[in-house]
């Protein structure tokens, strides 16, 4: 049975539901479900998980994602990136400087308010969808982590464009990003151009095309390859009959890992067949593979 992942380049004008459906139509396989959403405007990294370790793919949508992007400042559209109608123009003017000042208050944990134009849901509807029949919600701000912020080019004139890189955790919206600090300094912005270069450590460099997928074998990563961002414990023989029954373990004994977050279990050939826990003394397992 197939199983494994993609890194999938999207190119723009497509969503990712729509790089999944390529996937599935390429290999054969049903079941298959991609690791975060990327905008339809948006190209770059797509992980896609074939067969049953889609049940995995929380592990990799949780590492740090990092883009490149340009914002047009001082134009605001209705979805806070070019694919969206144009609501209005406010000439801006300021320094360099003045946005590499403002770019701290934009790092570390911060509050932002999800935009309108989402996949989040409101009492089971998504919000683009009430969003395109003229609704808007009220979205309460929520936390989100900006590992990095880096401006690279600054451009002139009234509607200066800004380049930049960000590397982010999960739930962060760039196109909201920009926005907000355009807002600081004094008008709105809008993305005209986002790739993401990677999930965790799977990047584009890896990556197979959306119009290559007749060549996916020779890109499919296996459970264990596309995890790799998670510590790792082998075991033997023994200890493997328990792991793939989903047993717990004393962890200080059998399944020693230090680490806090989840790790992977694997054999003695570097086959996954579990991703444990660390839970006090104990080892417990979280998804343990067929």
């Amino acid at each position: 049975m197939t199983r494994g992942f993609l890194v999938v380049d999207k190119p723009s004008g497509i969503s990712s539901n729509q790089v999944v459906a390529r996937v599935k139509k390429a290999t054969g396989v049903k079941k298959v479900g991609h690791a975060g959403t990327l905008d339809p405007m948006a190209t770059g990294a797509v992980v896609v998980g074939i067969g049953k370790v889609t049940r995995l793919m929380r592990f990799i949508q949780d590492q740090p994602k990092e883009y490149v992007a340009t914002a047009l400042f001082g134009v605001a559209t209705d979805t806070l990136d070019a694919d969206g109608a144009i609501l209005s123009r406010v000439e801006m003017s300021f320094e360099p400087s003045d946005l590499q000042a403002v770019l701290p208050r934009f790092t570390g944990e911060i509050l932002q308010i999800p935009p309108m134009v989402s996949a989040l849901k409101h009492e089971g509807r998504r919000l683009y969808e009430l969003a395109r029949s003229g609704q808007v919600i009220d979205r309460a701000a929520r936390p989100v982590i900006v590992h990095e912020l880096e401006v690279t080019s600054v451009g002139t004139g009234p509607y200066p464009e800004v380049e930049f890189r960000v590397v982010c955790g999960k739930g962060t919206y760039v196109r909201s990003l920009a926005d907000d600090i355009a807002s600081v300094l004094g008008g709105p912005a809008h993305l005209t151009v986002l790739r993401r270069l990677r999930i965790g450590s799977l990047s584009v460099e890896e990556a197979i095309g959306s119009d290559d997928l007749g060549e996916w074998e020779s890109h499919l990563l296996t459970p264990s390859e596309a995890l790799r961002d998670l510590p790792k414990v082998a075991v033997g023989p023994e200890t493997e009959a328990g792991v793939r029954h989903g047993m717990r373990f004393v962890a200080g004994e059998v399944l020693d890992c230090q680490a806090k977050g989840p790790y992977r279990v694997t054999d003695q050939h570097g086959e996954l067949l579990a991703v444990y826990r660390r839970s006090g003394e104990w080892a417990t397992p979280e998804v343990v593979l067929p």
